[in-house]
């Protein structure tokens, strides 16, 4: 009630001001990265005095058009404008350091971003390149935790955003609801980004039906129109001489129309302002800083106009005053309570997961970094095509209501990967992952995976993974494989015999997703297959082994191959009995244990990154298969990859990588390390023969870089011993 009166008291304000003065609407057109011409705009007109009564934008306009009418300043929108990291949202890709343990796993093996499903007897994939996920985080935090409003004439500034409907092409006026999602439909670039869905409308980019809509600030009750135009201008034949530059050009002749149809609504007494802003990217958003000094000289150049709308000091006070008495209303919500979340889920996800994984409850302040780091984790589950969060404001106090949509190119999915390791030998490793994974098969989130492995290494494998309860986390694992390897032996680093190894292997067990990031399993595992190679044995040596094992892990880097954060801890000990068909040879029960580390920290540009990994077998060399191997990059860099074979293995390393690129170069959508290690290790058969004083050293020197299609490197290794060896990876995890 209160807030009610107050309202009610600024009103006649506000009326009387209006009154004997003209109405003004500004309209702010879409223009990308260039967008940041109209924050230099809004200032000129501050400056002046100038209120703005109505304001409306299209695609980046609508954004400031919706800072600017939420109640912030010229100078407010400028600091938050130029703090966002825009380029984020070119990327809906979860941080491998988000993932559970097993999609890291998944991950690192099938390398290729591939969003490819089947599903009702057709091939599926998402209507975007972008799920818009990011992006919308990204409005978030300029606009903080604000509410949905029933009407946008409940804010500071009446506004409008406009949008293109997919199906009818015409144009959408957004005048209520979520300020987030009318800011990105009305900046959702067709085939980028996904459409958003709004009141049953797909919706898309309003520069393609209106791109400065000074008809809608006009039907809003504007008298003097204010425009400000940041479009691209169409371009010569000489610079249509590829793909992007004719659809760019497409595109800009859609935009330009709507634009010029405008322009002839403008009458003598609007204003309309074009900054120098031609030369300037839509993309490139290091150039805000250039847009929006070209914004205020653009104004300036036009003050002759604007300074008859310019109004006292004392009346622009008040208007000011009006604006933050409004604004007041939302914001002082955004301290209370929430009393209630509701969960708008749209997947096979059970709700009680969907809680635990937000981590707010009912009764608590929610603040920006809460409602983030709640809809990243829950977006972590790698469930979801998009996670949304509002928020609506009642009596008793905030209510947050979180929208989860499946992936549209589900429940059935297809993996790619693929690796190429080379030693510039006469050996070079290529393999391709392939896999189609199928979910949701029960209750519970049942997958099964079947997978095909082709190249150096061959495998056709199938897995059953069975969530036990609604909240994932307990499970029951099944897994059957058929595995064609070369294993090779070396003298010397030479290669001196290669053996062709053949096996089908059986995995069953039950786990416990004890984190997030950590997973524990214990199972039973069965072996057998046989090595053969005609030139050396007159038949082959076939073998079996059974027994079971116990495994934990514990994952937290930021990258597999160039980590600069996080530790990565992996312990597996295995119990088993190994028959093979050799007269009178038979082993005891034998157990196995490996333990591997990996940790890295980052100093600004620098990281610093260990190694460790450890193996023992109390069969002392007795196991044909079950060896412990060492040697490639990084691994004891110098030998070829897995030239030391014992039964005990010891092994150590200290990397420094520096970011070159970043640093140095300015690269900002892919990293360029440069790196070195010191490494030192051995294996032994025996463990009385075990002892430090035979460690081989080691160290390496490599420059690489980690892409969307996973780590590539080119090194060179050198040990103690005389072993060199040189290395180039691409999509291989090391």
């Amino acid at each position: 009630m209160k807030k009610l009166l107050s309202l009610l008291l600024l009103f006649p304000l506000s009326l009387a001001q209006a009154a004997d003065r003209p109405k003004v609407g500004l309209v702010l057109s879409g223009g990308g990265a260039k967008g940041a011409a109209h924050v230099g705009v809004l200032k000129v007109l501050e400056e002046q005095n100038i209120p703005v009564d109505y304001v409306a934008g299209t695609s980046i306009g609508a954004y400031v058009a919706g800072m600017y009418a939420l109640g912030y300043s010229a100078s407010e929108i400028e600091a938050i404008m130029m703090n966002v990291d825009w380029n984020r949202g070119y990327s809906d890709t979860i941080p491998r350091e988000a993932l559970s343990y097993r999609d890291k796993q998944l991950r690192d093996k099938y390398n290729i971003p591939l969003n490819i499903g089947y599903a009702d007897a057709e091939v599926k994939a998402p209507s975007g390149v972008l799920r818009g996920q990011t992006m919308s985080l990204l409005l978030r935090e300029s606009t903080d935790v604000v509410r949905e409003f029933t009407s946008f004439d409940e804010l500071a500034i009446p506004y409008r955003a406009v949008a293109t409907d997919l199906a009818t092409s015409q144009p959408v006026i957004l005048s209520g609801g979520s300020v987030i999602k009318a800011m990105q439909a009305s900046a959702t670039v067709p085939g980028a980004l996904q459409p958003m869905l709004i009141d049953g409308r797909l919706l898309v980019d309003g520069g393609i039906a209106n791109n400065m809509p000074v008809d809608v600030v006009k039907a809003m009750g504007a008298d003097v129109v204010i425009a400000v135009d940041i479009g691209s201008p169409l371009v010569g034949n000489e610079e249509l001489d590829s793909t992007i530059a004719v659809l760019n050009q497409l595109s800009t002749m859609l935009t330009a129309a709507s634009t010029e149809a405008q322009k002839k609504l403008l009458t003598e007494k609007d204003v309309l302002i074009r900054p120098a802003i031609d030369a300037l990217s839509t993309t490139d958003f290091s150039i805000m800083s250039t847009a929006l000094s070209l914004g205020e000289e653009a104004a300036r150049g036009q003050l002759a106009q604007l300074q008859g709308l310019g109004i006292e000091a004392q009346q622009y006070a008040d208007y000011q005053q009006s604006k933050r008495g409004r604004s007041k209303v939302w914001l002082d919500d955004m301290q209370r309570p929430v009393v209630d979340i509701v969960y708008d889920n749209h997947s096979r996800v059970s709700e009680s997961l969907l809680e635990d994984t937000l981590g707010i409850k009912p009764g608590q302040v929610v603040k920006r970094e809460d409602l983030e780091a709640g809809v990243n984790q829950l977006y972590a589950l790698n469930r979801f095509e998009r996670v949304d969060a509002e928020f609506t404001d009642t009596p008793e106090g905030r209510v947050l209501t979180v929208s989860t949509k499946a992936k549209s190119w589900g429940p059935n999915y297809f993996d790619l990967g693929f690796n190429w390791e080379d030693d510039f030998t006469a050996d070079s490793a290529v393999t391709l992952d392939t896999a189609y994974t199928m979910t949701n098969l029960n209750e519970n989130g049942g997958e099964w995976r079947n997978e095909l492995k082709l190249g150096y290494e061959k495998l056709l494998g199938t897995e059953f993974y069975q969530p036990l309860d609604r909240d994932q986390e307990f499970y029951g694992r099944a897994r059957y494989q058929y595995e064609i390897t070369a294993w090779e032996l070396f003298d010397a680093n030479n290669k001196v015999f290669e053996f062709d190894k053949d096996s089908h292997r059986i995995d069953m067990g039950l786990g416990l997703n004890f984190a997030q990031l950590g997973q524990l399993e214990l199972g039973v595992t069965g072996e057998k297959g046989k090595i053969s190679n005609e030139a050396l044995l007159t038949e082959d040596l076939t073998f079996s082994s059974y027994g079971g094992y116990f495994q934990i892990g514990y994952d937290s880097l930021n990258s597999i191959s160039f980590p600069t954060s996080g530790n990565r801890v992996t312990l597996r000990v295995t119990v088993r009995k190994e028959d093979y068909d050799i007269d009178d040879y038979e082993l005891e029960s034998s157990t196995q244990v490996q333990a591997d580390w990996k940790g890295a920290l980052g100093v600004g540009n620098h990281a610093f990154v260990g190694k460790v990994s450890l193996e023992s077998s109390d069969n002392d060399g007795e196991s044909y298969v079950h060896l412990a191997e060492l040697g490639g990059f990084l691994n004891l860099s110098g030998y070829r990859k897995d030239s030391l074979v014992g039964a005990h293995k010891v092994f150590g390393a200290f990397v420094y990588q520096y970011d070159l690129g970043r640093d140095a170069l300015g690269m900002t959508d892919y990293p360029l390390y440069l790196g070195a290690s010191l490494e030192a290790g051995n294996v032994w058969w025996e463990m009385d023969e075990v002892s430090l004083q035979d460690l081989i050293y080691a160290g390496s020197l490599y420059i690489g870089t980690d892409t969307d299609l996973g780590p590539a490197a080119l090194g060179i290794g050198l040990t103690d011993d005389g072993q060199r060896s040189f290395y180039l990876f691409v999509g291989k995890n090391f």
